[in-house]
């Protein structure tokens, strides 16, 4: 039986496994880069158990605070919680590469239809779509928090809305506050 090195957690994956899901899943699955996340959520902590419920957390925290594609910093990370270095890369060029691919193709096919009427008002329907698929997907990620500390999410989810919508604030400035806000009010569990 191979040995796993001592950093990697007992559920660790094949690098094919790795490979496979975020080629699957990072690549073929609509609405965005949360609804991505969403389902990696179900896949690799409820279903395979590759990372904790934690790291899914840390690494989503982590990267909405990176600048550039938050689903690729999101890939990264969990590939490192599952493989370090080697998984992170393999999960990378998994969750990149066919996309990427797959855009090319995508514009070229924009720039045939575009003039098209019938195209445009299916495109209008899609986004309508998309809209809905983003609202399920934001409360997907939001309702553990929501319920596990309702009174912060009371507080933290309308000023955050406020402050990006009203206010000259950034994103970045925002989850800034927003840490800081749970810093300084911890919910019940975060101490432990």
């Amino acid at each position: 039986m191979p040995m796993r090195p001592r950093s990697e957690s007992p559920h660790a994956p094949r690098l094919s496994s790795v490979a496979s899901v975020f080629t699957r899943y990072a690549n073929l699955t609509f609405g965005g880069g949360s609804a991505t996340i969403a389902i990696l959520r179900d896949q690799l902590v409820a279903r395979r158990r590759w990372i904790s419920e934690f790291q899914f957390q840390l690494a989503y925290a982590l990267s909405r605070l990176t600048p550039g594609t938050n689903l690729l910093a999101f890939c990264t990370a969990v590939g490192w919680f599952s493989r370090r270095w080697v998984g992170a890369l393999v999960a990378l060029a998994a969750a990149s590469l066919p996309c990427s691919i797959l855009a090319v193709l995508a514009t070229r096919f924009y720039e045939v239809w575009q003039s098209n009427s019938i195209f445009h008002s299916a495109l209008r329907g899609a986004f309508a779509a998309a809209i809905a698929v983003m609202l399920n997907t934001a409360w997907v990620l939001a309702a553990p928090h929501v319920k596990a500390a309702p009174a912060k999410a009371l507080v933290i989810i309308p000023t955050a809305v406020v402050l990006v919508t009203l206010a000259p604030v950034s994103p970045f400035q925002v989850l800034l506050l927003a840490a800081v806000g749970g810093l300084l009010w911890p919910a019940r569990g975060d101490a432990e």
